[in-house]
């Protein structure tokens, strides 16, 4: 329904990194052209890197679709592991079964896999996605993969993939020989206001949308901002928007809707707030009391209340543990006479 509401083939916010919907603006197709000339230059090492949800796995997906009649590939995702376990991620991405715990073992599976591969032509290319989480030992083990080659070329391709940490790491004086290696750095920046409006525009069309435009000016200048120019944020308001405008059987997204988007999706609402209570008695310090001021009360409510007021202060200073001990007494004794107070007896607790 929500489909043929908007005209749409298919979801065109979806959270897949799909190649269709890849939006090259500068940054993108700069990455993208390092990478494909990188690999056809048999350059070795090349990483990527950029903050989260900015496209790399979808500008990745696009990269090896390229070669996909030319090369091996292999896409890692699991780098939380040890060096043995990153072997059986990698020969079990190949197709290859390696039930043998045994390194050296697997190491030399994957030797001939690529001598294989070599003979009959191709190239054998390996993504490592998520590379800031491998351990530095990983990523020894990693660089050692490259010492496959013959005299005349590399024999494989690896592309190092990460968030900012993996460019900490790599900025280790212990992984020097790894940094040397690595011929080709690329990154990715947030979308510019216009090129937002561009990558919107993209991915309806390749949805099949054919219609007007979707989005308010205003409306998009909001989602730019709050977005921080991010593809995946811009994708989470654009779906969400397009839901609340299906609710309200509107086919423009406007303003208001995108704000009342912001407002649903703004996960400090359910942040808890363990110095709350503190707040609202410092709001009302010139009260005395967290909740009534101490003149609308009388007798031990109102003794009470002024010893509640009187141990926030206190509490400013540190009390030995005989004083904080007798301090507990005095409140206990209060809040006994405040119990039995002739205006509480009879009320429900």
């Amino acid at each position: 329904m929500f489909l043929d509401f908007f005209g749409f083939r298919e979801q065109p916010f979806g959270v897949t990194p799909d190649p269709r919907y890849l939006y090259l603006g500068p940054a993108h197709r700069e990455a993208l052209a390092s990478l494909y000339y990188g690999i056809e230059a048999n350059r070795g090492f090349l990483s990527l890197i950029a903050r989260p949800g900015m496209g790399k796995t979808t500008l990745l997906f696009h990269l090896l679709a390229k070669f996909d009649q030319t090369a091996r590939t292999a896409f890692i995702f699991q780098t939380q592991c040890n060096s043995r376990e990153f072997m059986r991620f990698l020969l079990a991405e190949l197709g290859i079964e390696s039930e043998s715990q045994d390194f050296v073992r697997m190491h030399d599976q994957f030797n001939r896999c690529l001598v294989q591969e070599a003979r009959a032509g191709k190239r054998f290319i390996v993504v490592i996605d998520e590379a800031q989480n491998l351990d530095p030992s990983v990523l020894e083990t990693v660089r050692l993969l490259s010492d496959f080659e013959t005299p005349q070329a590399k024999l494989l391709q690896i592309i190092l993939v990460g968030q900012p940490g993996l460019a900490d790491k790599l900025a280790s004086p212990s992984l020097v020989q790894l940094r040397q290696r690595i011929t080709s750095v690329s990154g990715l920046q947030p979308l510019s206001r216009e090129e937002i409006g561009r990558f919107i525009d993209h991915r309806v069309q390749v949805a099949g949308y054919k219609g007007a435009r979707l989005f308010t000016p205003e409306a998009m200048d909001q989602i730019a901002q709050i977005s921080e120019g991010i593809p995946r944020q811009i994708n989470n308001f654009c779906f969400h928007s397009l839901s609340l405008g299906f609710a309200m059987k509107k086919k423009t997204v406007d303003l208001a809707m995108v704000r009342e988007v912001m407002h649903d999706l703004d996960i400090t609402r359910f942040v808890s707030d363990v110095g709350g209570v503190n707040r609202h008695m410092t709001s009302n310090a010139g009260n005395g009391d967290p909740f009534h001021p101490v003149e609308e009360l009388s007798g031990a409510a109102k003794d009470y209340a002024s010893s509640a007021a009187a141990a926030v202060e206190a509490a400013k200073d540190t009390l030995s543990p005989a004083e904080a001990i007798e301090h507990m007494r005095d409140v206990a004794r209060l809040l006994h006479s405040w119990k039995n107070a002739p205006g509480r007896r009879g009320r429900p607790h």
